[in-house]
């Protein structure tokens, strides 16, 4: 049981965890794009590229699982302003990147610092995931609505996030880029802590054990393997392999061209994003209404997982057919990447309401943080198959394994429907 007092204006609260969320999640995917383009423009290989996020998904790991204990003992404010602070610590740190230095000691010095980043990020995530489930209005369909609406609102914040990423390294360069954006975050981070009302809850008894980390739900921890395969699925493509081509065949080596370059890319996943943000928080309308009981809406989930598993497999044989970068295959790619975007931001707008409907009110923080760690697992699955395939099969194999994770995420989703 919680023994904070629940804000008095539920909706305030609310507000302040979303702009929080807000600032954070842009400077989390301008980050991304900044440490992509700018040491592929150094020559890193996909695999290389690869190892720079891999500390910031393992760390998420661990983080979930911990963060909801933390939660619970604190206080989901204090796990709030923890990621503001770790996002701003990570910034000035790889501030201080030289380039002087070699290959070996940039990817282990970028490792750690990104590792920082992912505790960051899943600090700040769990936090308002939770703070939404015990802040929601308990009328029908209300919980669906208000998580829709944060997950959709904060994807196309870090949709931005990644133009912004790509427009700051084209015009003001890698070492003011990160600058500037940790500056902001300071001043957002500030605000945050002087607006936020008193009695966010999730604070739990002050004897809170530690152990019991895995839900006693099996439907919760159902719901945690097919997000396992879901986000492997994209990050597989979305990661390195993606970006990568399209440098291949929008550069032309030149300053000039690898400025355009940048843009476009960015332009591009920052457009997906959005996207995906945009569908999300439309998706209580698209999946037909509000207070529908959480059989249907498991029905729809194992439907909406089955209805991605063709569109990577589909796109996986174009770029085989077509054996080298074309045209005609770049636009294919482009429309299939935002059909896989429109079914899978639905496929994830589910997952976000189940596993709020699934979880105890008493022990939401560690549902929810069991479920994200799984989240991260996906992630850090799929970042290293995403260089890994891209080096030794291209981007024919890295789009056939985005298949394979969407098949096992299907498979994970009806099961759902045994429990």
């Amino acid at each position: 049981m919680t023994d904070a007092v629940t804000p008095t204006n539920p909706l305030r609260a609310y507000a302040a965890v979303t702009a929080a969320y807000w600032a954070f999640m842009l400077s989390d995917g301008a980050l991304r794009m900044l440490v992509l383009l700018h040491f592929n423009t150094l020559g890193f290989s996909p695999v290389q590229l690869a190892w720079l996020f891999l500390l910031y998904e393992i760390a998420g790991i661990v983080t979930n699982l911990a963060a909801g204990w933390l939660a619970a003992r604190f206080g989901l404010a204090a796990t709030l302003y923890g990621g503001l602070a770790l996002q701003i610590a990570a910034l000035v740190a790889l501030s201080q990147l030289d380039p002087a230095w070699g290959i070996a000691a940039s990817v282990a010095f970028v490792m750690a610092v990104q590792g920082v980043s992912g505790v960051a990020k899943d600090l700040a995530k769990m936090s308002s995931k939770s703070a939404v489930k015990l802040l929601a209005p308990k009328e029908e369909g209300g919980l669906f609505r208000w998580v829709a609406a944060l997950t959709g609102s904060k994807n196309a914040v870090k949709g931005l996030g990644f133009f912004l990423g790509a427009a700051l390294l084209a015009l003001a360069g890698f070492q003011s880029a990160v600058w500037g954006m940790a500056a902001v975050l300071a001043v957002i981070l500030a605000a945050v802590v002087l607006f936020l009302p008193a009695g966010l809850p999730g604070r739990m008894k002050s004897d809170e054990a530690w152990g019991g980390w895995r839900s006693k739900d099996s439907r919760v921890n159902r719901l945690s393997l097919a997000r396992l395969f879901l986000f492997g699925a994209r990050d597989v493509w979305f990661v390195v392999g993606i970006p990568v081509y399209f440098q291949m065949i929008l550069s032309d080596g030149t300053p000039d061209g690898r400025r355009e370059a940048f843009f476009l890319i960015g332009g591009f996943l920052a457009l997906w994003i959005i996207a995906y943000g945009v569908v999300q928080g439309f998706a209580p309308r698209i999946l037909g209404g509000k207070g529908q009981p959480e059989e249907a809406t498991v029905r729809k989930a194992i439907f909406w997982a089955g209805a991605l598993v063709p569109i990577p497999f589909v796109l996986a044989a174009a770029a085989w057919v077509a054996g080298a970068p074309a045209l005609w295959l770049t636009i294919v790619l482009v429309a299939g990447l935002l059909l896989f975007g429109f079914v899978f931001a639905i496929n994830s707008s589910v997952h976000s309401y189940l596993i709020l409907a699934f979880g105890d009110a008493g022990r939401i923080t560690r549902d929810v943080g069991f479920y994200y760690m799984a989240n991260a697992a996906g992630r850090l699955t799929g970042t290293l198959l995403s260089g890994l395939s891209f080096q030794f099969g291209g981007l024919p194999l890295c789009l056939a394994t985005a298949g394979v994770m969407a098949l096992a995420s299907w498979i994970a989703a009806r099961r759902l429907a045994a429990t």
